[in-house]
């Protein structure tokens, strides 16, 4: 009785559900008009793929193109000076390569600038590799940050504690920063088409101590709009060490000079070591707050390092931290080597400052040496070719010194004493660039 009941339950859900469906009416879908198919022929294939070519775009500039920031290119930008951009960047990776001038840094570099020239893949844009790298670290100040952290755990303070009077010479190649500051405001006043205010001014100045990060730093505070220009300016002449500071040593000084032999550094204690750090981050804590951040990162990577008990730390800020940041620092330096950034009057004045700022600063370490051996008594004259490491490029200044100093008496090891200026320098721009922040805070 059961089952026939159930039986009769669904045949009556089955009919009633059967008749809603046909009384449903049906929905009608609109068809999509079929467009006739046009078969190409082999020539216009052809002209479609040659469209999207580099060669198109190098070689026929269009009207309308825009760069990574939406900016119209000029015809120049998209063809010649993308060519010419790209030479550089093989000139770049030939420095590098073949005479060994810092590779660590020419090597991204150039590889980034090459990168940002490749025409329609717009790599430096926003949305691009190159363009999430810069916004990711630079345009912050992360990157700097981490970089003066693992310098400061790459850094022995030991020589300029041994022999404290060469932070004279550290602090006498700062003159390259506030020479450099009266340079820019003369080239506004004088150039055509180049106008800097005097925080751009201030900005540009840190190139003058070749300290890359602390002229990224500060020029993300003070002249945000400069801030590609400066970077690759800073880099470009941090790298180029070995070739600019020679010639400048050496009209400077004599030959007796350059073979001067120092005498012995003292061995300086481990508490000395540890101590040292956190004196400096005290004093800067109550005299220049704004130096705080950079001079924070490198002292807590020293003191990492002379504490002795986190060597995982201290080995991972050295080697594989710094490595990396390296990579996109250099990367993200050489995105703004794109034509349209790189070769227009302001960047190019940037880079003219930026050399002759470095420059004065070489010189007048060099000087200030000499000026000290005066009034020094013969046992304690100081060989002037340090004076030129008084410049924060570290160590890059202090391997070109020994390697100068070298060329004239082979057993003249002059690096430990050149690193004391050295180190010198890199707390030194961080103090200018402190000094400059609260002036125009």
């Amino acid at each position: 009785m059961k089952k026939n009941i159930l039986i009769a339950i669904f045949l009556l859900f089955s009919a009633f559900a059967l008749n809603s469906f046909a009384s449903t009416p049906a929905v009608e879908t609109p068809t999509e008009e079929k467009q006739p198919y046009h078969s190409k022929t082999m020539g216009e294939l052809v002209d479609s793929f040659y469209a999207t070519t580099g060669i198109k775009a190098l070689f026929e500039p269009q009207v309308g193109v825009l760069d990574s920031h939406g900016k119209e290119m000029t015809f120049f930008a998209q063809g010649y000076g993308r060519i010419i951009m790209i030479f550089i960047c093989f000139l770049l990776f030939y420095l590098a390569i073949k005479k060994g001038f810092e590779p660590l840094l020419l090597i991204p570099i150039g590889f980034g600038g090459l990168l940002a020239n490749i025409p329609i893949a717009n790599m430096a844009g926003p949305d691009g590799m190159l363009g999430i790298i810069y916004s990711m670290g630079i345009t912050n100040q992360f990157f700097p940050l981490l970089i003066f952290m693992g310098v400061g755990a790459m850094t022995d303070f030991g020589p300029l504690l041994a022999n404290p009077k060469t932070a004279l010479l550290g602090g006498a190649a700062q003159f390259g920063i506030f020479g450099s500051l009266v340079g820019a405001v003369l080239l506004a006043q004088f150039v055509p088409g180049i106008n800097f205010t005097l925080e751009q001014a201030a900005a540009i100045s840190i190139i003058g101590g070749a300290d890359g990060p602390t002229s990224i730093f500060v020029a993300s505070k003070l002249a945000p709009e400069l801030l590609g220009a400066i970077a690759v300016a800073a880099y470009s002449y941090m790298a180029l060490v070995p070739l600019i500071q020679p010639p400048i040593m050496r009209v400077l000084t004599t030959q007796n000079e350059r073979k001067i032999k120092m005498s012995t550094l003292r061995k300086v204690s481990k508490l000395e070591k540890i101590v040292f750090p956190l004196v400096v981050l005290s004093l800067t804590l109550l005299i220049l707050p704004d130096a705080a951040p950079l001079i924070g990162a490198l002292c807590f990577g020293n003191f990492a390092r002379e504490s002795g008990v986190v060597d995982r730390l201290s080995d991972t800020m050295q080697n594989a931290l710094i490595n990396i940041v390296t990579i996109f620092l250099g990367l993200g330096v050489g995105s703004k080597l794109a034509s349209e950034q790189f070769l227009v009057a302001e960047t190019l004045g940037i880079m003219a400052i930026g050399l002759l700022a470095f420059a004065a600063g070489t010189a007048m370490g060099v000087i200030m040496a000499k000026i000290m051996n005066l009034v020094s008594s013969k046992d304690s004259q100081i060989n002037p070719l340090i004076g030129a490491a008084g410049v924060s490029a570290v160590p890059m200044a202090a391997r070109v010194v020994s390697k100068e100093g070298q060329l004239y008496d082979k057993s003249n090891i002059l690096l430990m004493h050149a690193m004391g200026p050295n180190v010198a320098g890199v707390i030194g721009s961080a103090v200018a660039a402190g000094v400059l922040l609260s002036i125009f805070k």
